[in-house]
């Protein structure tokens, strides 16, 4: 098994009805994770891209400290001004207790983008990973709560994990109160070493920092799927409504505003049946975006190469059938309606992997010239992605 599915694995059994979105869980020495990030990994993303804070950001005690202590301003002949990192100032602040943190390493980083995609299948949510780096026993940001899920997996070091719990349940981004701090002690102190993996529910206080020399971890950030998205969906999905696109009986009398009252009332309750959240599910699912990725150098086509590898570049593409035995692939907010056997093709990419071509044309009775064909209908609606071996 790949560092990818092993966490995947742990996240199965009873966590999805026992402890998401309800108390925290640890699972000790799931894998070696070095596969994920390396230190030589993280030197490449920082040297090699222009990272401006706060993408890249240093904190200490809670306080983000000034880009101006870390990098340059640098102008281009364009006249564009960007922060120019400089190593020997960078590594000073991070001797001196700062935290290194850079935020969504999944789109700078292929198996870090890997390990996204697969949380982003067992989740039905979008993933953005951070990267965490400190060398000292100072804590980054102080004692704070993060307003959504997240899943840390520990590559290197260990830190120790100070947990005080939710003083607001299921607070919200965009919430009608913040919450209150938290009592001085800690209701759980935790050290996740090397393997280690942590899920944290929004909303828990938490205060982290290194306990023996340097350490590395990952923050796998999870959407927050709330009642409040359901309604917003089911508003648009209502839209349809005669009743709903009427105007607001603003100046009617109150028997006229019960009456329409009344009706959108029904409206909603019928809206609202037992097959919405899954319906709802499934919409998110067909419309999510997923990663941009090119296919260069093939600009007019997919050519009919058997070494020719392709992936669907969204997690969540949904393979159905419709009345008529024909199969529905919902990808990117496009929809296709394919003859049967173009399910042998389209089934073994519905996990992101990259696939040959020629392997597509082995398993199924289409020529490699129709799955090429096939292939590049997907990459036109910007879905999937092919590249060269």
């Amino acid at each position: 098994m790949t560092a990818f599915s092993k966490v995947v694995e742990r996240l199965g059994g009873d966590f999805p009805t026992g402890a998401f979105g309800r108390t925290y869980r640890i699972w000790r020495d799931v894998a070696d994770f070095s596969s994920v990030l390396t230190w030589v990994d993280l030197n490449t993303v920082i040297g090699r891209g222009r990272l401006e804070p706060p993408r890249l950001r240093l904190h200490r005690a809670g306080e983000l400290i000034p880009w101006q202590h870390y990098a340059t301003a640098v102008p281009t002949r364009r006249n564009v001004v960007w922060q120019r990192i400089q190593p020997s100032r960078l590594h000073g602040q991070l001797r001196d207790g700062a935290s290194l943190v850079l935020d969504a390493v999944d789109e700078l980083h292929e198996p870090a983008e890997r390990l996204a995609q697969a949380l982003e299948t067992a989740f039905r949510g979008r993933v953005q990973i951070n990267v965490y780096a400190s060398w000292t026993a100072t804590e980054g940001f102080g004692t704070h709560w993060d307003d959504h899920d997240v899943i840390v997996v520990q590559l290197e070091g260990a830190k120790r994990w100070h947990l005080y719990g939710p003083t607001r349940i299921n607070p919200l981004h965009r919430d009608t109160e913040a919450p209150e701090p938290p009592a001085d002690e800690p209701v759980e102190e935790i050290v996740l070493r090397a393997g280690d993996m942590l899920y944290l529910p929004r909303g828990w206080w938490h205060a982290v920092a290194a306990t023996e020399g340097r350490s590395l971890h990952l923050t796998c950030g999870l959407q927050t799927t709330t009642g409040a998205d359901l309604l917003g969906w089911l508003s648009d999905r209502l839209r349809t409504s005669e009743t709903v696109r009427a105007h607001l009986p603003v100046f009617a009398p109150p028997q006229e505003q019960a009456a329409y009252l009344e009706l959108l009332r029904k409206e909603v309750a019928d809206a609202l049946n037992d097959g919405a959240i899954g319906d709802f599910l499934t919409t998110r699912d067909g419309i999510e975006p997923g990663r941009p990725m090119p296919s260069l150098p093939f600009l007019e086509g997919v050519p009919a190469r058997e070494d020719l590898h392709v992936r669907l570049t969204t997690a969540r593409a949904q393979l159905t059938k419709n009345g008529q035995g024909q199969v529905v692939l919902l990808a990117g907010g496009e929809e296709w309606t394919f003859a049967p056997p173009v399910r042998s093709v389209l089934s073994p990419l519905l996990d992101g992997a990259l696939v040959r071509l020629g392997h597509l044309a082995e398993t199924s009775c289409l020529t490699l010239g129709q799955v090429a064909g096939l292939v590049t209908e997907l990459v036109n609606a910007n879905v999937a992605a092919v590249s060269e071996p």
